[in-house]
């Protein structure tokens, strides 16, 4: 019998997000996955909001009928709402994880062809949800404080444009923080040109220095910002419980599609968590979280201070789970990665590669500190800090 595929499937499967799983190799150290810190997860006290919730008089093993979820949404919103993003429970959708989200968006306002307008580098996750969807896409460079709105504009007035892609705090895979400026700027950008905008915003709660800006969404004065956020970096992964806020038409037809998606997010992970947030303090555990994942960025920068060649720069991000590297545009990390960093010096990373939506970047690569030690952090750059000063000295001769 021949198979004969959607085109999607094609798209998706070259996404690279394989590339984020640890290696078998006992010698690897590993900077590829955006994972959190598995010791910081609080185990004890989800393991207790699960026997509450499990033991729930209205049976959280059933289907919901479709209100079982208000309690953990006007939470949500209240956090929101503390935030500065105004919204209110019934404006918010509980997703599988934030990665629903961008699927559930892409899949509302996409058509094969129609302009979508990403961050250069962008989230691999992103990209792979939207390949599917067979988008024009237009990548926007970034700079120290956000995505350039120069070329921006220049695309809008050029293409036509449906949708935004954008993580303003912290980005991913840069670490980024977009600046209170610009965030003015896009949002009067996208009125002007009649475009929504999809903010991503699953590190935001994770800030190591100064103070939170604005969000998109808050700044919003023609409803066009959707926003998109997780539990999955501030309590653990394995909940896959995300949430999603819009307004208007924009949430109904959401709410239809994700229906039809999968009918509903997992009740028993819904009433887990919000036992969670009624018995225990989510803000002593951000506290917590932040003091770590402190410690462990500066570790990153103390060793891409001691170990990078002069050649090599980086960002010092003030949040979230990574640096970028960028090498001289003659170097191929990629092709470094497979050819030395693993084999040789037993370090991965993320190389640009496919990071970019035209896959032809090849001398930068996203570098994650959340889920590996302090010892492993120094000993890790210094293995990629000696291999590319290998290839430098080579290059030099």
């Amino acid at each position: 019998m021949k198979k004969e595929f959607a085109s999607r499937v094609s798209l998706t499967s070259k996404s690279g997000l394989n590339a984020i799983y640890p290696s078998q190799d006992p010698e690897m150290i590993s900077f590829t996955g955006g994972f959190p810190d598995a010791t910081l997860f609080p185990s004890k006290e989800l393991a207790d909001s699960f026997q509450i919730a499990i033991s729930n008089q209205h049976s959280p093993l059933q289907y919901q009928v479709g209100e079982e979820s208000i309690d953990l949404r006007e939470k949500i919103a209240s956090l929101l709402n503390n935030d500065g993003t105004v919204t209110n429970p019934e404006l918010i959708m509980m997703t599988q994880g934030a990665q629903q989200g961008l699927d559930l968006v892409a899949k509302l306002v996409i058509n094969k062809g129609d302009g979508l307008v990403v961050e250069g580098p962008t989230y691999i996750g992103a990209l792979a949800a939207f390949d599917a969807y067979e988008p024009n896409y237009y990548s926007v460079s970034m700079e120290n404080d956000g995505m350039n709105l120069t070329e921006l504009k220049r695309i809008l007035i050029e293409k036509s444009v449906k949708l935004i892609y954008t993580i303003p705090d912290f980005q991913n895979p840069t670490g980024v923080v977009m600046s209170l400026e610009k965030r003015k700027q896009l949002i009067a950008l996208a009125n002007r040109y009649d475009v929504l905008i999809l903010e991503d915003a699953p590190y935001r709660w994770l800030r190591y220095e100064g103070k939170s800006l604005p969000t998109l969404k808050s700044l919003d004065t023609q409803d066009r910002v959707i926003q998109l956020g997780s539990f999955s970096k501030i309590l653990a992964p394995a909940l896959r419980l995300g949430w999603l806020t819009a307004s208007g038409e924009i949430f109904s037809r959401l709410k239809e599609l994700k229906a039809g998606a999968d009918l509903e997010t997992s009740n028993l992970m819904i009433q887990t968590v919000n036992a969670y947030l009624s018995k225990y303090s989510l803000e002593s555990h951000l506290t917590k979280l932040q003091k770590s994942y402190r410690i462990k960025k500066n570790a990153m920068m103390t060793a891409m201070r001691n170990y990078m060649p002069e050649n090599i720069s980086y960002t010092d991000p003030k949040g979230g789970f990574f640096t970028w590297i960028t090498a001289p545009q003659n170097y191929d990390l990629d092709n470094m990665q497979i050819m030395s960093f693993k084999p040789a010096f037993h370090v991965m990373v993320i190389p640009s590669t496919n990071l970019f939506p035209d896959k032809a970047h090849k001398n930068g690569a996203r570098v994650s500190f959340s889920s590996v030690s302090l010892s492993q952090i120094d000993s890790g750059i210094k293995r990629l800090g000696n291999c590319l000063s290998d290839s430098y000295q080579k290059q030099s001769i």
